[in-house]
């Protein structure tokens, strides 16, 4: 028993390796498969103003209800993940709400994306619920787009003292292979798998997008911040992301989700 459970352990061991190597060897050669988003060109900047990129994710300017800004990417994101990496970021406001839209795009390397709960950990946020939801869109056709709901909480210090605020933090991944369902998830797990595979199977390396929304409010504001960053994610999603998952059981092509 104990050198049978050797022997498998040697052959996960041989393969794991000879996927690394795979990896590393196309990660040379550059052979990315399609991003799941609209890239193009795009002024990034940093925090200071500075112009740091004219290739970025193709976000909408105009989504109906809603007027928006370009927001900058930090230098600590900028020094801090892969060269290759490509960004789009824009604030959307109305009179109730704002809502930051944030997507990192990978390029050869899959350390452009981490755990998205450190972005909220890292700006002293603290988590108090982690919700898997479904997200109904209806362009360009009725679909579903799974996705992690968290909601968070945070101090902040004001000159008239310690002020709470709480957040909605909601977002997936997705590839760009608009044949395949499996290719939009909001599992890590689920992603990287799919990376592993595909880089067997077919010798590419998968590029995917992290989308995420972001919105503030104050407390007893959740059911109206909530409704609205709905309403912004149906308006904004079928513009810049290029993939979508299979039409809904019963709903025909220009059918509408109540």
């Amino acid at each position: 028993m104990r050198k049978g459970k050797w022997v498998v352990f040697a052959a996960a061991l041989g393969m794991m390796l000879a996927a690394a190597g795979l990896l590393s060897n196309l990660r040379g050669r550059h052979l990315l498969g399609p991003p799941g988003v609209k890239v193009g060109q795009v002024a990034i900047h940093d925090e200071t103003g500075k112009l740091v990129g004219t290739n970025g994710i193709v976000l909408p300017e105009m989504v109906p209800e809603f007027r928006s800004f370009p927001l900058p990417i930090t230098q600590a994101e900028l020094t801090g993940l892969p060269e290759d990496t490509t960004f789009g970021r824009r604030l959307y406001t109305n009179s109730d709400v704002f809502i930051q839209n944030t997507v990192v795009l990978m390029g050869t390397d899959h350390t452009s994306i981490h755990q998205p709960q450190y972005c909220l950990y890292a700006q002293g946020w603290h988590i108090t619920n982690t919700e898997r939801i479904t997200l109904h869109l209806d362009r360009p056709f009725p679909y579903d787009i799974p996705a992690v709901k968290l909601t968070a909480t945070r101090q902040i210090s004001r000159a008239t003292g310690m002020e709470t605020w709480n957040c909605f933090y909601v977002y997936w991944f997705v590839s760009g292979d608009p044949t395949d369902q499996n290719k939009i998830t909001a599992e890590e797990g689920s992603r990287l798998w799919s990376s592993w595979m595909e880089t067997l199977r077919k010798g590419e390396i998968e590029r995917w997008a992290y989308i995420s929304y972001f919105a503030p409010c104050h407390p007893g504001g959740e059911a109206d911040t909530f409704a609205q960053l709905l309403k912004l994610i149906r308006g904004s999603v079928p513009e810049f992301q290029l993939v979508a998952g299979p039409p809904l059981a019963g709903l025909a092509l220009g059918d509408t989700l109540r």
